[in-house]
């Protein structure tokens, strides 16, 4: 590629408050996504929740999608009722990044998604998640506390593609989720577990685009 390439980066609607102006409806993504992008030679343009019929639209005119982190897409699109502890008021996030998602898959276009993005691919390819991790493993280190990272380490898995530009047998990280990928989606693979044995990286696709096509993703009914 001859120029800079360009690079989506999804956000998310909250009220928000600054200057002068309170509870303003705002369109919002933390600066460091964009930053890296800058950083590593991109141009950094950001996606707000729009119609899902546009994304196709949206990413002909990108080189590559980022699907940021946030809160938890409702687990009505994975076929399960919510947790206690479950934040499913994203309607808006959930149907626009399902829709960047299936229609970057279809394309071919290289994307990454961060924490609830992995999340969100791994649904729009028909698997599932953990809704709580203090309900599987004994000892939660994913969840940091209020407003701060906690740290915990993570292992790549030899052969991937992730395992590949990350060839340290572990290495540390920041950590802030109480949630995880169950059940794998069609076409992914695993490229990196926490030594509790949660996925903390998947990676494709190998049939995704074929499984994200063909899927509806629509909440469903849950007793």
């Amino acid at each position: 590629m001859d120029r800079r390439p360009i690079v989506g980066v999804s956000t998310y609607l909250v009220d928000a408050s600054w200057s002068d102006w309170r509870d303003r409806r705002v369109a919002l993504v933390p600066e460091r996504y964009t930053a890296y992008v800058q950083n590593s030679g991109g141009i950094a343009v950001l996606l707000p929740p729009d119609a899902p019929e546009r994304a196709p639209e949206v990413l002909a005119r990108l080189d590559a999608l980022v699907v940021a982190g946030g809160p938890d897409i409702d687990p009505a699109y994975y076929g399960q009722p919510p947790h206690p502890l479950t934040d499913v008021d994203t309607v808006e996030r959930d149907v626009w990044e399902s829709a960047l998602l299936r229609a970057a898959l279809a394309a071919g276009m290289p994307l990454l998604g961060i924490c609830r993005g992995m999340q969100v691919l791994n649904v729009v390819c028909g698997g599932t998640l953990i809704q709580h991790l203090p309900d599987v493993v004994d000892v939660d280190v994913h969840a940091g506390s209020p407003g701060r990272y906690g740290t915990h380490v993570v292992r790549p898995v030899p052969g991937t593609l992730l395992g590949g530009l990350l060839p340290e047998p572990e290495l540390t990280v920041p950590t802030f989720h109480h949630q995880a990928v169950d059940r794998l989606g069609t076409g992914l693979r695993v490229g990196a577990h926490a030594p509790d044995g949660t996925v903390e990286a998947v990676e494709g696709p190998v049939r995704a685009a074929t499984a994200a096509r063909s899927l509806q993703l629509e909440p469903v009914e849950v007793g």
